[in-house]
This record gives C-alpha cells, sequence and structure tokens, in this order.
C-alpha cells in the first residue's frame, strides 16, 4: 500500500512542464488569431454589402424617378444643343417644365435634383454625372442617355461601394 501511494503522490507533484504549458498557449494564441481575423473579415464584408446595398437603392430610385419622368414626357427643351450635360430640361404631358441636374459632381456634397427637390441620399455622392440628349432621326423621338458613377460618401476604404450605371431612355411621343 506504501508504494502504491508513494507513486500517486509522485505523478501528483510533477505537474507540467514549462514546454508543455507554452505549447498549450501557443495552440490557443494561433487559435484566437485565425478566429479574430476571420471575425474582422466578416464584419468588413456585412460592411460593404451593406454599402452597396444602399448605394444601389439610392441610385435606383433616382434613376426610375427620372426614367418615368422623360418617357412621359412631351419634349425635351433643347435636345440638339444639349449646352450642359448635368441638366436635362423637359416639358411633361401638360406642358409643364421640369429638369433633373447633377449638383456638384465629384465632390462631397452632390447629388441627383429634380427640379430643386434631392433624388440621392446625403451619404450618396455622385462621382460621374452626364445626362445627353440625341435625336438622330427627326422620324423617332429623342434619346436621353444618363451615365452615372455613384459611390457611399459614408463608407471608407475597402469598405466603401461604387456602382457605375447607363440608362437609355426614349420618349413615348
Amino acid at each position: 500500500m506504501k508504494i502504491f501511494n508513494k507513486q500517486v503522490r509522485n505523478n501528483i507533484n510533477q505537474g507540467l512542464s514549462l514546454i508543455e504549458i507554452l505549447v498549450v498557449v501557443t495552440i490557443f494564441a494561433i487559435l484566437g488569431v485565425v478566429i479574430s481575423t476571420s471575425l474582422i473579415l466578416t464584419i468588413q464584408g456585412t460592411k460593404k454589402s451593406e454599402s452597396l446595398i444602399k448605394v444601389r437603392e439610392n441610385l435606383n430610385y433616382s434613376l426610375a424617378v427620372m426614367e418615368r419622368n422623360i418617357r412621359s414626357a412631351s419634349s425635351i427643351v433643347d435636345c440638339t444643343t444639349n449646352e450642359d450635360p448635368h441638366i436635362i430640361n423637359y416639358l411633361d404631358q401638360k406642358g409643364n417644365s421640369g429638369s433633373f441636374s447633377c449638383v456638384n459632381t465629384g465632390s462631397t456634397n452632390s447629388y441627383i435634383a429634380s427640379g430643386s427637390a434631392r433624388l440621392t441620399a446625403d451619404t450618396i455622392k455622385i462621382t460621374s454625372c452626364s445626362l445627353t440628349c440625341t435625336q438622330p432621326d427627326l422620324l423617332k423621338p429623342p434619346l436621353v442617355t444618363i451615365d452615372l458613377v455613384v459611390h457611399d460618401a459614408s463608407g471608407s476604404g475597402s469598405q466603401s461601394s461604387s456602382v457605375t450605371t447607363q440608362s437609355q431612355v426614349y420618349l413615348r411621343n
């Protein structure tokens, strides 16, 4: 019985060596780095996705309003001259004048306007904008081409999203 007790005491008194503790700490450190890296990448991907959704929703709304009003317009004012590519003026079905414009393009306070009202949110920046009207044939209705490059002004670095779009709208008349 004394021999058994001595073996148990020796095993208990031995404990863990310094190398065994260092190996365990290293394994846990590696696991911590891998887990935190994957969490950070997941969070960044989520922010990028949210940014892209916000930009696309704003852009889709603005384009829908512009396309609907231009398509149902009775005419485009000064279609052939098209002096300023940031503004397009039109007459609606009742003869009322309307316009779409890109205000402060390229600056932090840029937006798309319908008359005097904003179509895009404050957090959206219009990087590039072109509103052109062409009428190649007098028998065909005018064609308005809308080129936009929009990005999220509130995002930064890899979490900011940018969307480029082009739309062509013929008048119905």
